[in-house]
């Protein structure tokens, strides 16, 4: 199985790249530009370099009016030249005005680093829309029909479906021949009981009946859904008018159905933004761990359908916490940057009210720039950015409170109400005394947390903010600000562990004038590496000492906490425990996209399709195997690998440069790695995590010490004894 799975990773990288072309053309972060309206009036170009190349010198773009010039070779709207760059990520246009609603046609070839020159890409063609100074473009929908898993008839005149995973969507009816005029009634369903759909299911999980008038003559039929008050209205994103209404289900049921129904007859018209399954892999020795990462990959795929990372179907809002653990499943499952970009800048002007969320808006900002390498929406809401740390909330010591909000601050981090007020969360749901609900955990998924005018996890989310920014900063040059940001987030960092950290048990308490020590409290501040070298195991102690302790978002930081600590076992143990606070409990309850908490008892009204719940996503790639991007646009990529709980495992992580593929197993007395790195791209394989006496680079000893060293792009094979 083995050796055909490294012939698989040879073959994938092979397909579609000739060595003679890039290959792997975007525009403006879209694969398939033919179906949208580009809206900046300079757009950025992207090719992926084939590994055969290696690493890119130069390159040539050529834009025409038309395919046939560019085939004569007459770039009518801009030709680059030769130009000497290794940059093949996000080149923007540099040719001659763009005009609205026009369509044009683009090609790039590359020199390596020998000099040899390949020849041109295939043609890539885009329609430019209505172009602004700035405007970021959005990718296209996708609809597909799915057909049933299961078609039983149940009954006289009574049908029950199974369509296999719960999608956003509608009915299809399809070469049904009605004799006469009759009435058909239909039940949708996201929970099934047996062979009939759950019509009183708990808390948001989704159920409706509608009726369907069938008409002698008439075949074919799109069931026509009622909409849903509460997320259609409002501050709800709204669906196109092309769409119409749809919503989740998995089954169906039909009543009074006087035609002769087959399976063929039935089909489920499911929505999505643009994604690609292929593009993405993961598989290992634990059949558990595998199928929580089918069901959060799917999860970042059925709930895209309204082309924002809302927080599921109960509001169809977005939710900043949603939102960032959307976008960084969505960079590892896809490679797709638009809808986490167009989310991101929604919410620079529709903040939602917990503190820790606004304080989500720069991680968020500083992600679009490390996957994509294009810094323009960073540039654009820069200043923006900076409120969104919440600096105006500081005392002198650096720390926040939510306490000194005051109008002009609500105006200045983006809420046309001046009179609303941020309020820290923690966690969520909170407290049975606060919510009024009967639940599991009386306490909610906060762990007990003692709230006080200073927060240790809110100002843990401030003192990343800082770091971020100074990063950010420093990217395009505003050097006193990176400076500023900087000095300002090792003020914060001092003052947390001098106020915030009890150091004769070696944890944090929950605030300033608290005793308590919470989970919260604790793994924040490891996730962001807040914590001392000397009570690193102290507060890792006490993280583990209290298990799931969180809600499914807290999951996030819970695991990153442990990662980065090198406590990977532990965290593979949660991420595939079989209790009712796991991904496994949200399998065997029978939902298959991401529930908003580990169990309905636990927050009495929750769904069944909240991708906010999807951590594992990115966690197994970016964590376990350690997989991110270290330099923008994945230019510097590193792989930290912390396997030691599986026996084996294959990955497949989409970049905007290309797949990166690899392959693991440990044979007891050696380990082996097979890493397939995408051509013009730096690698970095870190060997941290692990203990061994001699490695091998590609069948040749290396230094056993040197415990980080580059990949080339192409096969690299990496043998550690």
């Amino acid at each position: 199985m083995r050796k055909y799975f490294i012939l698989l990773l040879i073959l994938l990288a092979a397909c579609g790249f000739d060595h003679n072309r890039p290959t792997g053309l975007m525009i403006e972060f879209i694969r398939q530009p033919e179906q949208i309206n580009v809206l900046d009036p300079k757009p950025e170009f992207s090719w992926m370099v084939p590994a055969e190349v290696k690493y890119q010198k130069a390159f040539q773009i050529q834009v025409a009016s038309s395919k046939s010039k560019l085939k004569k070779n007459e770039a009518d709207i801009w030709d680059s030249g030769k130009i000497t760059s290794k940059r093949s990520v996000e080149v923007e246009y540099d040719g001659s005005e763009l005009k609205d609603n026009t369509t044009y046609h683009w090609r790039v070839k590359i020199w390596d680093r020998q000099g040899r020159e390949t020849n041109f890409s295939i043609i890539q063609s885009f329609t430019t829309g209505i172009l602004n100074d700035y405007a970021t473009t959005k990718n296209s929908f996708q609809s597909n029909l799915i057909k049933p898993i299961k078609f039983i008839k149940t009954g006289d005149l009574h049908y029950f479906v199974d369509f296999g995973k719960d999608a956003f969507g509608t009915l299809l009816l399809l070469d049904i021949k009605p004799s006469f005029a009759d009435t058909m009634i239909i039940h949708f369903g996201e929970n099934a009981n047996g062979n009939r759909v759950d019509r009183d299911p708990q808390g948001s999980i989704r159920y409706q009946k509608v009726t369907l008038l069938l008409e002698p003559g008439k075949s074919e039929y799109k069931v026509n859904l009622p909409a849903n008050r509460r997320n259609t209205n409002g501050a709800a994103i709204r669906l196109p008018d092309s769409m119409g209404v749809i919503m989740p289900f998995r089954y169906c049921e039909i009543e009074n159905c006087k035609v002769d129904l087959k399976a063929e007859n039935i089909q489920q018209k499911i929505f999505t933004y643009f994604f690609d399954d292929n593009e993405s892999y993961f598989e290992s020795s634990d059949t558990i761990l595998n199928q929580v990462w089918a069901l959060c990959k799917y999860s970042i795929k059925a709930t895209s359908f309204t082309g924002f990372y809302v927080d599921g179907d109960r509001e169809r809002i977005p939710y900043e916490a949603d939102a960032y653990i959307n976008q960084l499943g969505h960079y590892y499952t896809d490679r797709e940057y638009s809808m986490a970009r167009v989310t991101n800048e929604y919410f620079i002007d529709h903040p939602t009210w917990p503190t820790e969320w606004i304080l989500h808006t720069v991680p968020m900002f500083y992600y679009d720039f490390m996957f994509t390498g294009n810094i323009e929406s960073v540039r654009h809401y820069y200043e923006d950015l900076k409120q969104k740390t919440l600096l105006s909330l500081a005392r002198e010591d650096g720390l926040i409170s939510f306490q000194k909000v005051t109008s002009e601050i609500m105006t200045q981090i983006g809420f046309s109400d001046s009179k609303a007020r941020i309020r820290d969360i923690v966690d969520w749901p909170p407290g049975q005394k606060d919510t009024g609900w009967k639940l599991a955990r009386p306490e909610g998924e906060r762990d007990g947390y003692e709230f006080g005018p200073i927060n240790t996890v809110v100002n843990s989310f401030h003192y990343q903010n800082l770091k971020l920014m100074a990063e950010l900063a420093g990217y395009f040059g505003k050097t006193e600000d990176a400076k500023y940001f900087s000095e300002r987030a090792e003020k914060v960092k001092s003052s947390i562990n001098e106020k915030l950290l009890n150091k004769e048990k070696g944890i944090y308490t929950d605030g300033e004038v608290s005793q308590h020590s919470s989970l919260h409290a604790n793994m924040f501040p490891l996730a962001f590496d807040i914590v001392p070298i000397e009570y690193k195991n102290s507060v890792v102690e006490f993280i583990k000492s209290r298990g799931m302790a969180c809600s499914v978002y807290g999951a996030q930081y819970l695991l990153e906490g442990l990662l980065s600590a090198g406590e990977d076992e532990y965290a593979l143990s949660l991420m595939t425990a079989t209790h009712d606070r796991s991904w496994w409990n949200m399998i065997s309850s029978g939902s298959t996209i991401t529930m908003e908490a580990w169990d309905m008892k636990y927050k009495p009204n929750s769904d069944w399709n909240h991708a906010w719940g999807a951590a594992p996503a990115n966690i197994i790639p970016g964590y376990l195997w350690g997989i991110k991007p270290i330099k923008p646009g994945f230019s510097s990529a590193e792989i930290k690998p912390q396997l030691d709980g599986l026996q084996t495992s294959k990955i497949i992580v989409p970049t905007i440069r290309g797949s990166i593929k690899a392959e693991y197993q440990n044979k007891g007395d050696s380990k082996e790695f097979i890493i397939w790195i995408p051509g013009n791209m730096e690698c970095k394989f870190d060997l941290t995590h692990e203990s061994f006496n001699i490695i091998y680079v590609n069948e040749e000893e290396i230094e056993q010490r040197n415990k980080k060293f580059a990949l080339h792009p192409g096969f690299n094979k990496i043998t550690i004894k």
